[in-house]
């Protein structure tokens, strides 16, 4: 089973930038689709970005578009999530996810190994 753990967050002034990473335990981690979301308090969880297997196919919600970017080394078991032109509603906390497959999924209940998060602030 994979084990997922995100690094990376903090306290960032709007127009900064920050890196996410989430590194995976366990050796099948390159066939699996990967996802970031985040949540914000009192709002659902919401979709930010996903990627295929092998890194090719990246898509991005509309409200992160230009402005972050997923990756994945598939040879270091990490994704990242480089987030530039940060605003202070990205403020959450950021959630990466594995989904078995070969499909993407924009939906956070098609995803079932989930890391504990990492919180992204953004002040004003």
């Amino acid at each position: 089973q994979l084990q997922l753990v995100e690094s990376g967050g903090g306290l960032v002034q709007a127009g900064g930038s920050l890196r996410l990473s989430c590194a995976a335990s366990g050796r099948t981690f390159a066939s699996y689709v990967m996802g970031w979301f985040r949540q914000a308090p009192g709002r659902e969880r919401e979709f930010v970005a996903t990627i295929s297997w092998n890194g090719l196919d990246i898509y991005h919600a509309d409200s992160v578009r230009g402005r972050f970017t997923m990756s994945r080394d598939n040879a270091k078991n990490t994704v990242y999530l480089q987030m530039s032109s940060l605003k202070p509603e990205d403020t959450a906390v950021y959630y990466c996810a594995a989904r078995g497959g070969t499909t993407w999924d924009i939906r956070d209940r098609g995803y079932s190994i989930w890391g504990q998060g990492t919180q992204v602030t953004v002040s004003a």
